[in-house]
């Protein structure tokens, strides 16, 4: 992959941290792999998985490891915040040394949600940390539709590295192409383009879809790259 990336001139942004410790092309285990797990053998185990994933970087160059807070439904507990904070030090300190700079993403949990974020960052003054701005995760907030996008950007806008871009219709993770949901795409933009961060990397992060009314990958694809010059040419 590294020789493709090279060869068409293409540099790769990110990895996305696994969330489950085993993984087929088409689902995860329900054993989750988390920052937050307060058994320390298990943490420990996630860390040293995590690292694994950063040492990537040797032969797959990239620059950001994009992580969770926990699950899905994450709560928020100190004792996770405590097992996230030790290892995130750890795994910052290895990124380091690699090139990568560690982000975690907004989630529809707790202990993602960006309030709980920012808090968490300016309590534990953790250098080097930094957020990946999931919007489609923000669209999915307990908020006014309306204020949803803007009222999660914004604790997170100083210190956003990335953004993954998808959309939905503000009641399931759905993962659309952008303008295939309910997501003001111009307002959102316009958001974006306030980061201190200039050269924000953007990632299509799609869903694929499966079942024999499907269209083709092909199709997909296809969609995804009408959407992509759609946004790039409002993003100006």
């Amino acid at each position: 992959m590294a020789g493709a990336l090279e060869a068409h001139k293409l540099q790769l942004v990110s990895l996305h941290g696994p969330t489950s410790r085993d993984m087929s092309a088409m689902r995860e285990s329900g054993t989750p792999l988390s920052i937050c797990e307060v058994e320390r053998v298990r943490r420990i185990e996630a860390m040293d998985e995590l690292k694994r994933v950063i040492d990537v970087a040797d032969d797959l160059p990239y620059s950001r490891l994009i992580l969770h807070m926990g699950g899905s439904r994450e709560t928020a507990d100190p004792r996770k915040r405590d097992a996230a904070l030790s290892t995130l030090e750890h795994l910052i300190l290895h990124a380091h040394h690699a090139g990568v700079t560690i982000c975690v993403e907004n989630t529809t949990s707790e202990m993602g949600n960006p309030a709980y974020l920012r808090a968490f960052v300016d309590e534990t003054r953790l250098a080097g940390l930094r957020f990946n701005f999931d919007i489609g995760h923000a669209h999915l907030a307990e908020l006014p539709e309306e204020e949803r996008i803007e009222k999660s950007f914004a604790p997170l806008r100083e210190l956003v590295s990335s953004v993954h871009l998808h959309d939905n219709h503000g009641d399931k993770d759905e993962h659309l192409p952008p303008y295939d949901g309910s997501i003001d795409w111009p307002g959102a933009i316009k958001l974006l383009q306030s980061a201190p961060q200039t050269s924000l990397p953007l990632v299509l992060e799609l869903k694929e879809k499966t079942g024999p009314d499907a269209p083709g990958a092909a199709e997909q694809l296809a969609a995804a790259r009408k959407a992509m010059d759609r946004f790039e040419k409002a993003w100006g």
